[in-house]
Protein backbone atom coordinates (compact mmCIF):
# COMPACT_ATOMS: atom_id res chain seq x y z
CA UNK A 1 0.00 0.00 0.00
CA UNK A 2 1.34 3.46 -0.81
CA UNK A 3 2.20 5.92 1.88
CA UNK A 4 -0.62 8.26 0.87
CA UNK A 5 -3.20 5.48 1.22
CA UNK A 6 -1.78 4.53 4.59
CA UNK A 7 -1.89 8.10 5.82
CA UNK A 8 -5.51 8.41 4.72
CA UNK A 9 -6.32 5.21 6.63
CA UNK A 10 -5.08 6.74 9.90
CA UNK A 11 -7.47 8.38 12.32
CA UNK A 12 -7.60 12.18 12.36
CA UNK A 13 -5.60 12.46 15.58
CA UNK A 14 -2.96 10.00 14.34
CA UNK A 15 -2.68 11.83 11.02
CA UNK A 16 -2.20 15.16 12.81
CA UNK A 17 0.45 13.58 15.00
CA UNK A 18 2.36 12.26 11.98
CA UNK A 19 2.12 15.66 10.29
CA UNK A 20 3.58 17.30 13.41
CA UNK A 21 6.75 15.28 12.81
CA UNK A 22 7.44 16.91 9.43
CA UNK A 23 10.84 18.61 9.28
CA UNK A 24 9.40 22.12 9.05
CA UNK A 25 7.21 21.53 12.08
CA UNK A 26 10.03 20.01 14.14
CA UNK A 27 12.43 22.89 13.55
CA UNK A 28 9.94 25.30 15.14
CA UNK A 29 9.87 23.37 18.43
CA UNK A 30 12.18 23.88 21.39
CA UNK A 31 13.60 21.05 23.49
CA UNK A 32 10.61 20.85 25.84
CA UNK A 33 8.17 20.78 22.93
CA UNK A 34 10.22 18.04 21.30
CA UNK A 35 10.16 16.01 24.51
CA UNK A 36 6.38 16.30 24.66
CA UNK A 37 6.00 15.35 20.99
CA UNK A 38 8.43 12.45 21.44
CA UNK A 39 6.33 11.04 24.28
CA UNK A 40 3.12 11.36 22.25
CA UNK A 41 4.62 9.73 19.15
CA UNK A 42 6.13 6.93 21.24
CA UNK A 43 2.74 6.21 22.83
CA UNK A 44 1.08 6.11 19.38
CA UNK A 45 3.84 3.87 18.05
CA UNK A 46 3.44 1.49 20.99
CA UNK A 47 -0.32 1.41 20.42
CA UNK A 48 0.00 0.51 16.74
CA UNK A 49 2.78 -2.03 17.31
CA UNK A 50 0.71 -3.64 20.05
CA UNK A 51 -2.33 -3.84 17.78
CA UNK A 52 -0.21 -5.35 15.01
CA UNK A 53 1.26 -7.98 17.31
CA UNK A 54 -2.04 -8.89 18.99
CA UNK A 55 -3.91 -9.22 15.71
CA UNK A 56 -1.06 -11.16 14.13
CA UNK A 57 -0.99 -13.64 16.99
CA UNK A 58 -4.78 -14.00 16.84
CA UNK A 59 -4.65 -14.82 13.12
CA UNK A 60 -2.00 -17.55 13.40
CA UNK A 61 -4.30 -20.33 14.70
CA UNK A 62 -6.90 -19.55 12.02
CA UNK A 63 -4.35 -19.52 9.17
CA UNK A 64 -2.27 -22.37 10.54
CA UNK A 65 1.13 -20.67 10.28
CA UNK A 66 2.76 -17.33 10.95
CA UNK A 67 3.84 -16.97 7.34
CA UNK A 68 0.30 -17.41 6.08
CA UNK A 69 -1.09 -14.96 8.65
CA UNK A 70 1.37 -12.17 7.80
CA UNK A 71 -0.17 -10.87 4.54
CA UNK A 72 -3.54 -10.39 6.21
CA UNK A 73 -1.89 -8.09 8.75
CA UNK A 74 0.15 -5.96 6.32
CA UNK A 75 -1.86 -2.77 6.93
CA UNK A 76 -1.26 -2.87 10.67
CA UNK A 77 2.45 -3.48 10.07
CA UNK A 78 2.62 -0.52 7.67
CA UNK A 79 0.84 1.75 10.17
CA UNK A 80 3.29 0.73 12.88
CA UNK A 81 6.15 1.47 10.47
CA UNK A 82 4.81 4.99 9.82
CA UNK A 83 4.99 5.70 13.54
CA UNK A 84 8.46 4.11 13.77
CA UNK A 85 9.67 6.56 11.11
CA UNK A 86 7.95 9.48 12.84
CA UNK A 87 9.54 8.54 16.16
CA UNK A 88 12.95 8.33 14.49
CA UNK A 89 12.55 11.84 13.05
CA UNK A 90 11.54 13.29 16.41
CA UNK A 91 14.34 11.43 18.23
CA UNK A 92 16.94 12.71 15.78
CA UNK A 93 15.71 16.31 16.19
CA UNK A 94 15.53 15.92 19.98
CA UNK A 95 19.11 14.65 20.07
CA UNK A 96 20.30 17.64 18.05
CA UNK A 97 18.42 20.04 20.34
CA UNK A 98 19.86 18.36 23.44
CA UNK A 99 23.41 18.57 22.06
CA UNK A 100 22.89 22.26 21.23
CA UNK A 101 21.55 23.09 24.69
CA UNK A 102 24.46 21.20 26.28
CA UNK A 103 26.90 23.21 24.13
CA UNK A 104 25.17 26.46 25.12
CA UNK A 105 25.27 25.53 28.80
CA UNK A 106 28.96 24.63 28.56
CA UNK A 107 29.76 27.93 26.82
CA UNK A 108 27.79 29.82 29.46
CA UNK A 109 29.66 28.11 32.29
CA UNK A 110 33.02 28.74 30.64
CA UNK A 111 32.15 32.41 30.19
CA UNK A 112 31.16 32.67 33.85
CA UNK A 113 34.41 30.98 34.88
CA UNK A 114 36.44 33.41 32.76
CA UNK A 115 34.69 36.44 34.24
CA UNK A 116 35.21 35.41 37.85
CA UNK A 117 38.63 36.45 39.06
CA UNK A 118 40.36 33.79 41.08
CA UNK A 119 40.54 34.77 44.71
CA UNK A 120 43.99 34.82 46.23
CA UNK A 121 44.50 32.15 48.83
CA UNK A 122 45.50 33.38 52.28
CA UNK A 123 49.20 32.88 52.95
CA UNK A 124 49.92 29.56 54.54
CA UNK A 125 51.25 29.65 58.08
CA UNK A 126 54.66 28.19 58.46
CA UNK A 127 54.61 25.49 61.10
CA UNK A 128 57.68 24.95 63.16
CA UNK A 129 58.89 21.43 63.05
CA UNK A 130 60.50 19.58 65.89
CA UNK A 131 63.31 18.53 63.62
CA UNK A 132 61.83 15.10 62.89
CA UNK A 133 60.55 14.77 59.37
CA UNK A 134 57.79 12.31 58.66
CA UNK A 135 57.27 10.79 55.29
CA UNK A 136 53.75 11.05 53.94
CA UNK A 137 53.08 7.85 52.07
CA UNK A 138 49.70 8.52 50.55
CA UNK A 139 46.51 10.49 50.73
CA UNK A 140 45.02 9.81 54.17
CA UNK A 141 41.45 10.15 52.89
CA UNK A 142 41.61 6.81 51.12
CA UNK A 143 42.61 4.19 53.65
CA UNK A 144 40.97 1.02 52.48
CA UNK A 145 42.47 -2.33 53.47
CA UNK A 146 43.37 -3.06 49.86
CA UNK A 147 45.13 0.27 49.47
CA UNK A 148 47.13 -0.29 52.68
CA UNK A 149 48.25 -3.72 51.45
CA UNK A 150 49.22 -2.37 48.02
CA UNK A 151 51.25 0.43 49.54
CA UNK A 152 52.94 -1.91 52.01
CA UNK A 153 53.82 -4.25 49.15
CA UNK A 154 55.24 -1.38 47.13
CA UNK A 155 57.31 -0.12 50.07
CA UNK A 156 58.62 -3.62 50.78
CA UNK A 157 59.57 -4.11 47.13
CA UNK A 158 61.45 -0.81 47.17
CA UNK A 159 63.25 -1.81 50.36
CA UNK A 160 64.27 -5.15 48.83
CA UNK A 161 65.62 -3.41 45.73
CA UNK A 162 67.59 -0.98 47.85
CA UNK A 163 68.98 -3.78 50.05
CA UNK A 164 70.06 -5.66 46.95
CA UNK A 165 71.89 -2.59 45.67
CA UNK A 166 73.51 -1.95 49.03
CA UNK A 167 74.84 -5.50 49.24
CA UNK A 168 76.83 -5.16 46.02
Amino acid sequence: MTTQKLLSSLSESDLLLVRETAQGELSALDEDGLLDLHARVRRARNKHVGMYRRQASARVPAKGARGKARPANANNAARAEIFEDALARVSRQLGAAARQSARDLKDERLAMARNESPKAAPPAKVARSSGVTTRVLADKTRQSPGRKKREASSIAAGARRQAKRDSR
